[in-house]
């Protein structure tokens, strides 16, 4: 490795004189970081991984051989207009992760929050948001414009439809399908038959989750998965029930929000 100023960039990596590199940053051999690009301090770059033009990299980052980030997004219309992709602070990007920009036609910008762990060849595509805490395993694809929320546990080579949403502290099966909305605090799996097996109570009990607010959320997926009422009479008594907690006041406002529809 070569030093300069505080930094270890390996001889034959090639780091744009335009990338902005922080102290304490790794580069390791045949790793590639293209102008404008913005690493920060602490993190470490593989070898062979590629760092496009447009990525903002917090600190902290472990991202691994041949992961490539920022590349120009899978879509059709896009016509080459600057866009961004923004991750935050100790993340985990194994090797042949692909995250790619945003589009013009939506929000500009993909965005990956801190504290993630997105295994070896995950797929995230242009203007999805991934909160915090996310584990994804390997093969996890995320099309365009897809949500994941804080805490979600995804298995290995789900598929998620575009503008699809898994909700926070969401537990997914492997080999799921997902065309719809998952919502928060369940357990999903499936291929052709996706269903929503109840609350993910070990998930919940490992955070920390008090026995009230376990209780407030079984109680709400009683009603949600009621087979005798559809989703809007569902719904209607969620928004019925008095003195909500947290938890059920966000698992009711995602179901509201929900524009693909949600699994039961």
């Amino acid at each position: 490795m070569g030093t300069t100023m505080d930094r270890s960039i390996h001889p034959t990596a090639y780091v744009d004189a335009k990338a902005e590199i922080a102290e304490g940053v790794e580069v390791g051999a045949f790793a590639v970081i293209e102008a404008g690009a913005k690493i920060g301090a602490g993190s470490s770059i593989g070898h062979h991984a590629v760092v496009h033009s447009g990525v903002s990299l917090g600190q902290r980052n472990q991202v691994f051989p041949f992961a490539a980030l920022g590349g120009a997004p899978q879509d059709l219309g896009y016509k080459g207009q600057p866009t961004r992709l923004e991750i935050g602070d100790d993340n985990s990007l194994r090797e042949f992760c692909t995250l790619h920009r945003g589009t013009a036609e939506g929000k500009g910008v993909t965005r990956v929050g801190s504290h993630n762990l997105l295994m070896a060849y995950t797929h995230v595509a242009h203007d999805c948001v991934v909160g915090d805490h996310v584990v994804a395993a390997n093969s996890a694809t995320f099309a365009g414009h897809c949500q994941i929320g804080s805490f979600a546990v995804i298995g290995g080579l789900t598929g998620l439809h575009q503008h699809a949403r898994i909700g926070a502290g969401a537990m997914v099966g492997a080999l799921s399908r997902l065309s719809k909305d998952v919502p928060p605090f369940s357990t999903t799996s499936g291929g052709d038959e996706v269903k929503v097996y109840g609350l993910n109570k070990v998930g919940l009990k490992r955070r920390g989750f008090s026995r009230e607010a376990l209780d407030a959320l079984a109680a709400a997926f009683r009603i949600f998965q009621d087979p005798k009422s559809n989703f809007s009479e569902a719904l209607a008594q969620l928004e019925a029930l008095p003195d909500k907690s947290a938890e059920v006041q966000q698992l009711v406002g995602f179901l509201k929000t929900s524009e693909r529809g949600v699994y039961r």
